[in-house]
């Protein structure tokens, strides 16, 4: 039997991305397909999103969605089925998704998302779907979806709540806003109510979906037990707590058509495992892109979010260190202005060395994969974490915080792993100076031995990160919930 499942999410590629999510959500229909589950994608109306509907029809009318009128248009994404709510008042907008050209939220996200959610939870009761009926499941990411699984619960539009998902990418974007929007949410009373809605005497978007969700996937195992916890928890620890087993953690995978170092159009030159010589051009050629020095030291590279949460606050701290050893670093990102200024600052005391763009670049990424000796992600917490799982691929060592999906996926050069030949990277505990500075020079050892760093190299490319794993594991849970077999 073949499920029809809807998956209601704010972003998606290759229409519209702010981070990993689009990635994931993107990937999910055809990780899906060879599982026997039917995903349809749900995405708001940005100008983006219609702007790249090709042949779209109209499949519903909402005269009154939450006081805006809205229509149901029907596309395809990536050759997989693609609904869109065109709401013009909510998200034919400038600026970005969430935020308005000055960085600052949207003052009505709530009214946004909410109205997303209302429409998402009638489409899988059936509204447009013809004689297709309703779909089997409901698979709501991050808070943006949550208020789906809510409506589904609360105020469903068929004869009883469809079984739910509801997937964490990352716990820290909550969806909290003013309990005076509750009204205007058209859910009953009952829904306001710490196993509803009512978020530490807000209304939270993410916590209604959890509450609401009859399973909760996190986008790792590890990142599934550190949400446990108040560190990781962000509030919301209890709950999670509470859910027991209905919480686990299935963790992502890549795109490995769009990231393979053997077929990558971006890269100077093509390699795999057997021919990593063919790394030694696209380091020179990102040499040059950079303005960097020529030589056989190690090239680092970071590609990432200038935040807190990333660990980037500690890297300027540590360049000296690296710099002083022999090594060189690329940086692409944006974020905190306060740590853009102090890279600049590093960048200028040492020339030749340090190279710093500011903004993101898909193609520069794949280069920087493809040229870089290793990778440094340095994350507080990281749900999954996808740059690691790229650098892998290419064969650009990751080295990592102890945490989340970047303990998941790699392997720590220890004296253990590097006797059974199974290493892929290195792993650290603690965000500070004196933790990354110590894995920057077990980096430097390790890559010395020349014949020890292309084990690792190899070793990495040759890890299954697809989403072959992961989509059966879904699918699986899909099959679960609605009582079906395969």
């Amino acid at each position: 039997m073949t499920l029809r499942v809807l998956s209601v999410a704010s972003e998606a590629v290759p229409l519209v991305k702010t981070g990993g999510l689009a990635d994931v959500v993107g990937a999910l229909p055809a990780a899906l397909a060879p599982h026997g589950a039917e995903l349809t994608t749900i995405l708001p109306g940005y100008p983006g999103v219609l702007k790249g509907l090709k042949r779209a029809r109209t499949l519903h009318h909402w005269p009154d969605l939450l006081g805006e009128e809205a229509r149901l248009v029907a596309g395809r994404i990536g050759g997989h089925a693609l609904l869109v709510l065109d709401a013009a008042h909510l998200f034919q907008r400038d600026g970005a998704l969430y935020t308005d050209a000055a960085g600052r939220d949207w003052e009505d996200n709530w009214r946004r998302f909410a109205a997303f959610g209302r429409a998402a939870a009638d489409v899988a009761a059936g509204a447009g779907q013809g004689k297709a009926g309703a779909f089997d499941l409901i698979h709501a990411h991050d808070w943006q979806g949550g208020m789906a699984l809510a409506y589904n619960r609360f105020a469903p539009a068929g004869p009883a709540p469809l079984p739910s998902v509801m997937t964490i990418h990352n716990m820290a974007f909550q969806g909290y806003f003013d309990a005076r929007i509750f009204r205007s949410l058209g859910l009953p009373k009952a829904a306001w109510a710490m196993d509803g809605v009512e978020s530490y005497g807000g209304v939270g978007f993410l916590k209604a979906g959890l509450q609401s969700a009859d399973a909760i996937t996190t986008v790792s195992p590890s990142y599934a037990a550190e949400i446990r916890l108040p560190e990781f928890g962000m509030g919301l620890e209890g709950l999670i707590a509470s859910r027991g087993s209905a919480v686990s953690g299935i963790l992502n995978g890549i795109d490995t058509a769009e990231w393979n170092p053997a077929t990558d159009p971006h890269l100077a030159s093509l390699c795999t495992a057997r021919t990593l010589s063919g790394r030694k051009a696209n380091k020179r050629a990102l040499e040059a892109e950079f303005g960097l020095s020529r030589d056989e030291g190690p090239l680092f590279v970071v590609i990432s979010r200038l935040t807190w949460q990333k660990g980037m606050d500690v890297l300027p701290e540590v360049i000296d260190h690296l710099v002083g050893l022999g090594g060189r670093l690329a940086l692409l990102g944006a974020g905190d202005a306060a740590i853009e200024h102090e890279l600049h600052s590093a960048a200028e005391r040492h020339p030749g060395r340090i190279g710093i763009r500011i903004g993101y670049d898909e193609a520069l990424a794949h280069r920087m994969q493809g040229g870089g000796d290793a990778i440094l992600v340095p994350s507080r917490f990281e749900p999954c974490g996808l740059t690691q799982l790229y650098g892998l691929a290419y064969g650009c060592v990751p080295i990592v915080a102890r945490t989340g999906g970047l303990a998941d996926t790699v392997i720590d050069a220890n004296v253990a792993a590097l006797a059974k030949g199974v290493a892929t990277g290195v792993q650290f505990v603690g965000v500070n100076y004196h933790a990354l500075a110590e894995a920057i020079s077990r980096t430097f050892a390790l890559y010395a031995d020349r014949a020890q760093w292309k084990r690792i190299q190899a070793n990495g490319m040759a890890a299954d990160f697809s989403w072959t794993a992961s989509g059966k594991a879904y699918a699986a849970l899909y099959r679960r919930l609605t009582g079906t077999k395969a």
